[in-house]
């Protein structure tokens, strides 16, 4: 019985009107007040920002904030893949050859996710890992990799929740939400970086769309909690054996290695 109610009270919740009245709020003056209640709700570093906290104007402005300069270590070291936001890994594994992930036990398919069938035959038998933005975290998100942007296409309409019970009663929101995705090269292959919108407020914003991406650059935003994720090429990438799940990440933290061309 629950699944069903939790569709339907999205479905009811989740229109273009509701969303569009939300996404105002958050950037008017109104939401101002709401500001020291949310940081404490959700327990926000204060020290770490740049900037007071009295200092934002709305909401979707302390959303969107930048921290203090040096706040996340980059590792310099080119075969390692950082994370590219502040979050929390929810799962990692196989791309199969049916071109499908598994999170949390619920069957995605990778073809509909990404709505690019050539894009998708780079992806069979690669790797994938699963990255959610609660709405406390620092929603800036940041290159994994060094290399060259090669694609970039924006997927879906509506958005349902990422969170856990999203996940287990929504409809798919991994590969059915509006997604932007940004495909870089680098040198052993590609990664796709897969935003997935989340319920209400679509908004992913690309702040930097030069063609080519250093390690740990910031380049885009979410405008709330959401999810990233990451697809390797086969033979790519080989996941950090010392990650379990769900665990807690921050940008610039290792989260694997690339692999070498001669080490495939």
């Amino acid at each position: 019985m629950l699944q069903p109610f939790y569709r339907i009270l999205i479905e009811l919740t989740n229109g273009k009107i509701s969303s569009g009245a939300l996404r105002r709020f958050s950037r008017s003056k109104w939401s101002r007040p709401f500001i020291p209640g949310y940081a404490k709700v959700y327990n926000i570093n204060k020290e770490e920002i740049d900037g007071d906290i009295g200092s934002f104007p709305t909401l979707h402005d302390l959303f969107t904030r930048r921290l203090k300069s040096g706040t996340r270590g980059i590792s310099d070291l080119e075969s390692v893949v950082v994370s590219p936001v502040d979050g929390v890994l929810e799962d990692y594994g196989e791309i199969t050859r049916d071109k499908q992930i598994i999170v949390k036990g619920k069957v995605y398919s990778v073809g509909e996710m990404l709505g690019d069938g050539a894009a998708v035959s780079k992806y069979i038998d690669g790797k994938y890992m699963v990255l959610y933005l609660s709405p406390s975290h620092y929603h800036r998100i940041h290159a994994p990799i060094e290399g060259e942007v090669t694609n970039r296409w924006v997927i879906g309409k509506k958005s349902f929740p990422v969170n856990r019970m999203g996940m287990k009663y929504g409809r798919s929101p991994l590969s059915k939400n509006y997604r932007n995705i940004t495909e870089v090269k680098h040198g052993s292959g590609h990664v796709a970086v897969v935003k997935v919108g989340a319920m209400f407020v679509n908004s992913i914003v690309i702040t930097d769309e030069t063609s080519s991406l250093s390690r740990g650059q910031e380049f885009a935003y979410f405008s709330f909690g959401s999810t990233v994720v990451l697809l390797f090429e086969k033979d790519t990438f080989t996941i950090a054996d010392d990650l379990t799940v769900p665990t807690d990440v921050r940008v610039g933290e290792g989260i694997g290695i690339v692999m070498k061309k001669d080490e495939k």
